[in-house]
């Protein structure tokens, strides 16, 4: 696989300039350029507006300054103020993948790629689950905090819960690498790796930049999860063919309608989360589940084998048998087992009975 990264890069494209401009295999030399006439044509939020998008990319740069007199006043303004959480989110995240790529520029991140260890199989591992259990295969959240709960576990030891969620009957890991907002890093993913805990592991990030796919690959991710709240089409279409390339699964996160569709707009998309969660309020609504299932949606999921997942809102085994009603493969939990004192037995809690092996 290694040696495929390597030679499937054409000749004078450089994988660092930005997502959209990477070309991925040596037939997509000229889809790269016109890629590259699209991030000059237009600007990024005026096409993710004609897409729905409301998160803006527009990293923060201070407010203006006024004068009045003497005195010298900031002001802050629409446009450089964040309008919800996720928005801060991600202009922050902006800002920190800059300076992370210029410190770890892509070359070095090859030389990475070439001790990474091998890939695991993401969604065979929850079909596996799925098929073993009669019930949604486990995607279990190894996250010691979240903008909307604060600290959800204070002795938070990541390889100890890992562990445990893997004896519990985890099928795959969720690890939150997000430092500022969610307390997580790459070092906790890496250690997981390390510790001999054989799940595979979904690098849970907020990703901006296809600088971000190499660097979670060269760390041990599995799979990766990209935001349709976020990425314009072209974006997500690009990351999901330089994930295939690196071996990596793309989960790609919807959370209503408009994104759905889109989304399946897009060719060789595998794996589809559902967040109950409003990424701009933070409320929860697990019927968002059902109602984005139901109907031609649902059709379309059956026929191209897609495995749904659903995330956020998932408490108790009534919550786990709706999803499941609606046509969810697998589960994406955290909150709900990682503040157990056992995860483990957390994970039994969560589906009723007993699902480790």
């Amino acid at each position: 696989m290694h040696e495929q990264v390597l030679k499937s890069k054409p000749k004078g494209v450089e994988p660092n300039e930005g997502s959209a401009s990477i070309a991925t295999s040596s037939e997509s030399v000229v889809d790269a350029l016109k890629v590259k006439e699209w991030e000059v044509g237009m600007f990024h939020n005026e096409v993710a507006a004609t897409q729905g998008i409301r998160i803006r990319r527009r990293p923060p740069t201070g407010p203006p300054i006024h004068y009045v007199g003497p005195f010298e006043f900031r002001l802050e303004n629409e446009g450089n103020t964040p309008r919800n959480i996720l928005e801060e989110i991600i202009w922050n995240k902006d800002i920190e993948v800059r300076h992370l790529k210029e410190r770890k520029p892509i070359g070095m991140i090859r030389k990475d790629l070439e001790k990474a260890p091998p890939v695991r199989d993401f969604i065979g591992a929850l079909r596996a689950a799925n098929e073993r259990t009669g019930l949604p295969g486990l995607i279990a959240e190894v996250k010691k905090a979240s903008p909307s709960r604060g600290i959800l576990r204070e002795n938070f030891d990541p390889v100890e819960i890992a562990q445990s969620y893997e004896k519990g009957g985890a099928a795959c890991l969720s690890v939150l690498t997000d430092e500022k907002y969610f307390k997580g890093s790459f070092e906790n993913l890496e250690l997981i790796r390390n510790s001999g805990v054989k799940c595979p592991l979904l690098c849970k990030e907020f990703i901006v930049d296809a600088w971000q796919l190499y660097y979670a690959r060269s760390k041990g991710a599995d799979a990766v999860l990209l935001i349709a709240a976020v990425l314009p089409d072209l974006d997500i279409k690009y990351m999901t063919k330089i994930c295939k390339l690196l071996g990596l699964t793309a989960l790609v996160e919807v959370h209503d309608e408009r994104e759905f569709d889109r989304v399946l707009g897009i060719e060789g998309v595998e794996l589809i989360g559902i967040n109950n969660r409003n990424l701009e309020t933070f409320e929860l609504d697990i019927s968002t589940t059902k109602k984005l299932l139901e109907g031609e949606r649902g059709k379309i999921i059956r026929e191209r084998n897609i495995v749904m997942v659903g995330e956020s809102g998932l408490f108790t085994p009534e919550d786990i048998a709706y999803v499941q009603e609606a046509g969810v493969k697998a589960v994406l939990v955290g909150e709900s087992i990682v503040k157990q004192s056992d995860p483990g037995k957390g994970i039994s809690n969560l589906f009723g009975k007993d699902i480790s092996v």
